[in-house]
């Protein structure tokens, strides 16, 4: 295949018209690969422009999914510390997060995990953000573990073992959590121990 061969469209060579479709807007994938490692879970990238993209846009583009590329219109140091305040933003909530019935069997998670780009996740009734958290599982839950029939109930840390915050945290509140306890995730439950959000050091 000739990369060379590409062809490549603007704005003004398309045109997007309402129609049927007959999937759900849940069925619609959007995960795609900024480079090679990197993976998006919206392919939406901000401009290298000096007037588009500095750490304020990059750090609402990283919330969505998306990412920012700092501009080049300055010196070193700056770019370096336009980074270094996007790295330092301290996380957000994921209203979203990817979560697995405790049935799944752990070849089928590897799978979830590379195609995902993501290392943990929430294990609920019946795998669905909203249903009653039953723990979490980390690739270091599953670094020892070869048998690929095992499922993720075997191997995941449980509720009673988990570090929790209540439904009406705040940011600011969940953070000092997160700091405290020195974990890698943060569920947020609601009193019944229903999943509502989820924070993450390396969301």
């Amino acid at each position: 295949e000739n990369k060379a061969s590409f062809t490549g469209f603007t704005y003004d060579d398309l045109i997007c018209l309402p129609g049927h479709i007959d999937f759900g807007v849940h069925d619609v994938d959007l995960h795609g690969n900024f480079t090679r490692k990197i993976k998006l879970k919206t392919p939406v990238v901000s401009s290298p422009m000096d007037t588009v993209t500095e750490a304020r846009m990059a750090i609402a583009m990283a919330l969505e999914g998306g990412i920012g590329v700092i501009h080049t219109n300055m010196s070193i140091e700056d770019q370096a510390n336009e980074v270094m305040n996007v790295k330092k933003f301290e996380s957000g909530f994921i209203m979203d997060p990817v979560c697995v019935p405790p049935t799944m069997p752990l070849s089928e998670l590897e799978n979830l995990r590379k195609t995902t780009g993501w290392k943990g996740f929430p294990v609920t009734e019946d795998g669905k953000m909203g249903s009653k958290l039953l723990g979490l599982v980390t690739k270091r839950d599953t670094d020892w573990f070869t048998d690929g029939s095992s499922t993720v109930s075997s191997i995941m840390t449980k509720l009673k073992d988990l570090v929790t915050a209540p439904e009406a945290v705040d940011l600011l509140a969940a953070n000092k959590i997160l700091k405290e306890s020195k974990k890698g995730k943060l569920p947020v439950v609601t009193k019944s121990g229903r999943l509502v959000a989820l924070m993450s050091r390396a969301d």
